[in-house]
């Protein structure tokens, strides 16, 4: 490293990203992560103009999904992990970003962002360029398996197979790594959004009461479970009476969400036991005692993981605090940067 290398790195931070459908984490060089916010930005309709001054983002913008008046909308600029609105993306960026760094660094931060593995060349490169207009000096692309995999702790580089399962908001996200490289994987666009709109076709089918993604996110953490439980736990919850047009209150059980969830879980599965019959035989021999690791928010559903481990065989276990794996492998990267850059796509650097 040159000598105004070496300058812009103590004069700027370095930060890592897990650009998620659901939240945006973002985690600092040496500090871990310092933002877990919704992936939600608030604009006045009809324009890409954010809110209170650019600040209408994470948990500012969430609290107004789904009792925004007319003139605001409350968008998700990225859909099953991929951005679907460049402006807004960029704009959220911006914010996470200055937040982040505050005004002690006068120079623009290099960034790690976790993407799907499924993305291709042009939605890998609308993330790049999002995250340069919104600040960034320089960018480089992890797939989100390798930094869920490096943040739980896994031993990427060894020559042994280690298999982990990154289950978000817009992706589940399933591979086999060895020698710092995937061997085999599958990123499916089913995840904890698509349990949220079972949860919400389900109570509007069987009940005929139309409920928020709010609603629906809570009664899926709430009691939401993914094998039948000792107690069938049940939960009181508030949405419309598509009959009447008036507000009207139900009870929900977990064994119903259980049924409502059950497709998109399988589905869940089913990715689970491709990429084993993917794996080769000497690495397969591995995960028989290594096991699944689990990583991601939803992967927190209650029996999740011993349903995986009732359909493939194999132990599995959650790895420490989910929800971060992905932001905290980002992190870890970035002491390493130089050693690491085989793993890593580099973006244009300013």
């Amino acid at each position: 490293m040159g000598l105004f290398d070496r300058l812009l790195a103590l004069l700027s931070l370095d930060l890592g990203i897990d650009l998620g459908t659901a939240n945006t984490l973002v985690a600092v060089q040496g500090k871990g992560v310092v933002i877990s916010e919704p992936s939600v930005v608030a604009v006045k309709k009809g324009t890409k103009q954010v809110l209170m001054d650019g600040n209408a983002v994470g948990d500012q913008a969430k609290i107004m999904l789904g009792k925004n008046p007319g003139n605001i909308d409350v968008v998700r600029p990225l859909k099953d992990g991929v951005i679907s609105d460049l402006e807004i993306t960029e704009a959220m960026l911006s914010y996470f970003i200055r937040k982040a760094c505050g005004r002690r660094k006068p120079f623009r931060p290099r960034l790690v962002i976790a993407v799907p593995s499924g993305l291709n060349e042009v939605e890998k490169g609308a993330v790049t360029n999002s995250a340069m207009n919104a600040g960034a000096r320089e960018v480089f692309l992890i797939s989100q398996p390798m930094a869920a995999a490096i943040g739980a702790g896994l031993p990427v580089a060894d020559p042994i197979g280690s298999m982990i399962v990154d289950i978000g908001g817009g992706t589940t996200e399933v591979a086999v790594i060895s020698l710092a490289g995937i061997v085999a994987s599958e990123s499916q666009r089913v995840a904890g959004d698509e349990l949220n709109l079972s949860i919400i076709k389900y109570l509007k089918a069987q009940y005929s009461v139309v409920v928020g993604e709010n609603t629906a996110e809570l009664v899926k953490c709430s009691i939401g479970c993914a094998v039948p439980q000792a107690e069938d736990q049940r939960m009181m919850i508030r949405g419309r009476d598509l009959r009447t047009g008036m507000p009207r209150q139900i009870e929900v059980s977990a064994n119903e969400v259980m049924e409502a969830m059950r497709p998109s879980v399988q589905q869940i599965v089913t990715s689970i036991r491709m990429v084993l019959e993917r794996t080769q035989p000497e690495l397969a021999a591995d995960l028989i005692e290594r096991g699944i690791t689990m990583a991601g928010g939803t992967s927190q559903l209650r029996g999740l993981c011993d349903l995986v481990a009732q359909e493939t065989g194999l132990p599995v276990r959650l790895a420490n605090d989910p929800l971060t794996c992905v932001a905290r492998g980002c992190a870890a990267l970035l002491d390493n940067l130089d050693a690491l850059k085989q793993i890593l796509e580099t973006g244009t650097e300013r």
